[in-house]
């Protein structure tokens, strides 16, 4: 396996892999260790270069030590990207990753993320015990999914109070793009509390599902970008909020559980100018994290913990809308202004 260090600035250590027996190509960013060890999942992408690889581990990483800043985890931010087709996973593959994270000697955390699962995991495991989110039954936290999800629901809840006085989703119109392991989660719970949920996603039998056994509503992307609704709620790949969506985006709050939402960081003032509330995606989208890292503290994995802290979510969402209100900034700048104040503490307490 051929690894080379990339130089980024703002960047403790970025790395490249290529392993010409696997097949594996891909990138491992650490951010920033201030406060811990670098936590963040492991991503698999039919990137289309390796410009775009690399692009998304940087911004990927850094949102993660934002994320677990301002959740409290006590851990800092990195992130992986594998590139290629997930149809062409293989033992070999993982455990060629296994080795490449192994490398960096305890630097960085794996845990699971887009097209990547336990089973992908356990395969990792192999070659590396720096790894997080692996099966119940090995005595790790299982699938973080559910977790993102439970958070965001309560994050979703946190902006229907400020933007209506109330956190109920009786009666509310919801646009949830993405119905993946996340979004299908919230989008079946919003239902169920009375929502009106429309919903799209590439693989349309996902939608199909839904629309069966939870009353959902199918829609174009172009029509949840556009139409009048209380939530819309990305939940699928990052850049969805930009120049061209933001003007003609017919919600009042975008709440959801996918990274980087914003496209550049000028869009949270076009959406601040716009009068939508925006929930900082990795404030409210913090649950999986929150939970993988509970495994790491003394004792071990406890559900009950884990489920403890998700339940601050929307108090770190309240928190980042007063500072916006205060500073007359947007909710995005607000809650970047947060982590570094929390990173700030953190260097001090280093000394």
């Amino acid at each position: 396996m051929q690894i080379k260090e990339i130089p980024v600035e703002g960047y403790e250590k970025v790395v490249e892999a290529k392993d010409e027996e696997s097949g594996l190509h891909g990138f491992i960013a650490v951010h920033n260790t201030t406060l811990g060890p670098a936590l963040g999942g492991m991503r698999m992408w039919p990137y289309s270069d390796r410009e775009a690889a690399l692009n998304d581990v940087l911004r990927l990483s850094k949102g993660m030590t934002y994320k677990s800043a301002v959740a409290h985890t006590g851990l800092g931010g990195g992130k992986s990207v594998i590139i290629g087709d997930p149809s062409m996973k293989s033992e070999a593959l993982f455990r060629a990753m296994g080795r490449f994270v192994d490398s960096l000697g305890g630097l960085y955390i794996t845990a699971e993320d887009v097209n990547t699962t336990i089973a992908d995991l356990e395969n990792v495991r192999k070659e590396t015990k720096y790894v997080t989110g692996l099966s119940r039954e090995s005595g790790s936290s299982g699938n973080p999914s559910p977790y993102t999800a439970h958070g965001c629901l309560l994050g979703v809840m946190a902006c229907l109070e400020r933007v209506f006085g109330s956190n109920s989703f009786e009666g509310k119109k919801i646009g949830v793009l993405g119905v993946g392991a996340v979004g299908s989660v919230m989008a079946r719970e919003m239902s169920k509390r009375g929502a009106k949920v429309f919903a799209h996603d590439m693989r349309e039998e996902k939608v199909a599902v839904l629309v069966e056994e939870a009353g959902v509503e199918p829609a174009s992307e172009d029509q949840l970008l556009t139409m009048d609704l209380d939530v819309f709620s990305p939940c699928a790949l990052g850049g969805g909020l930009n120049e061209k969506t933001i003007p003609t985006l017919g919600a009042k709050i975008v709440a959801g559980s996918a990274n980087n939402q914003l496209l550049v960081p000028e869009d949270g003032d076009r959406l601040r100018e716009r009068g939508i509330l925006y929930a900082p995606d990795y404030v409210i989208n913090a649950g999986g994290i929150i939970n993988v890292a509970v495994e790491l503290l003394p004792g071990g994995y406890k559900e009950e913990v884990a489920l403890e802290k998700i339940k601050r979510i929307p108090d770190a969402l309240h928190e980042v809308f007063d500072l916006s209100d205060r500073e007359g900034i947007s909710t995005s700048k607000a809650a970047d202004l947060l982590a570094e104040h929390i990173l700030a503490e953190g260097r001090k307490q280093k000394g």
